[in-house]
């Protein structure tokens, strides 16, 4: 498939969007076996016998946090320091609060193409449906549609992506009203903090799993792309979590999934999962909203 470097012709009108760079992460070298497992969630839903079958069809500071809606609707990013801080999990910790704030902005991001179907996950960063996901969960051809955590489907169209650091925006239509995720700062967690990752793995949309943060500044090379200054955590992250969010404690997203380490033959998750950091996502997503603005 053919990766969609502009946006799309299309007749919908869009809103203009401003923001300013974050500097890049710096990369630092992990073995070459940490890589991704063959392209992302590939997932196809078969009913049989009234029952729903999953199959494989291919392979620190301060608090601050950067509410996407307000650079993504026009105004300028507004550090403001969180009113809980991230940090490891005590005996006590409720953390369904947490899954209840951020699950309204995580989606399930599908393609379906004409010999096959595969879904990936995917965090909204504005109210009228600018999603954000990884570009591998999108390379394949076939019509994107966007699954809100409310069960209701509509379509979509990829707007702009960066291979360099596998990160793509798709509009939804006809949408208004959603929550738009609030990303922290990369300071804002530490080795050992706990971390929430939320996707659709194996095809399991509003899944939520618990780890910490193990280490920063990782590079991997997935076959396709050369990624680096990755977050590493030991959160359970499976084939259709990419694009979903790695959270902290106060719900802000801190980094976007987008691959994880296998053993041998596994494709499942052995504690070993990295995401891409907030700051950098943040970069690439004001970049690619320019782009967007130019193309209109």
């Amino acid at each position: 498939m053919t990766d969609l470097l502009t946006r799309p012709t299309g007749n919908a009108p869009r809103t203009e969007y401003s923001v300013a760079d974050l500097p890049p992460l710096p990369p630092t070298h992990i073995p070459p076996m940490m890589v991704r497992p063959p392209r992302d969630p590939r997932w196809k839903r078969r009913l049989a016998g009234g029952a729903a079958v999953l199959v494989l069809v291919a392979g620190g500071g301060s608090a601050g946090a950067y509410a996407t809606d307000r650079y993504l609707d026009g105004r300028a990013a507004q550090a403001s320091v969180a009113g809980t801080t991230a940090g490891a999990v005590t005996e006590g910790t409720d953390l369904a609060p947490i899954v209840a704030k951020v699950q309204p902005s995580i989606v399930t991001v599908l393609v379906d193409g004409a010999q096959s179907s595969s879904l990936g996950s995917g965090v909204v960063l504005s109210a009228d449906g600018m999603i954000l996901t990884n570009n591998h969960v999108i390379a394949e051809d076939g019509s994107v549609s966007v699954r809100l955590s409310t069960g209701e489907t509509v379509p979509a169209t990829v707007v702009a992506t960066d291979t360099t650091h596998d990160l793509a925006l798709v509009q939804a239509t006809g949408l208004s009203g959603l929550t738009p995720a609030t990303f922290g700062a990369d300071d804002s967690v530490a080795v050992g903090d706990t971390v929430l990752a939320f996707g659709a793995p194996l095809g399991l949309e509003g899944t939520v799993t618990s780890g910490i943060v193990s280490a920063f500044d990782r590079s991997l090379d997935t076959g396709d792309e050369q990624l680096s200054g990755l977050m590493q955590t030991d959160a359970a992250i499976n084939q259709g979590n990419s694009g979903g969010a790695l959270v902290d404690m106060s719900g802000k997203v801190v980094g976007i999934n987008v691959a994880i380490a296998t053993s041998g033959d596994s494709t499942g998750s052995v504690g070993l999962g990295f995401a891409i950091p907030s700051d950098t996502v943040t970069s690439v997503v004001r970049k690619l909203v320019a782009q967007i603005n130019t193309t209109n």
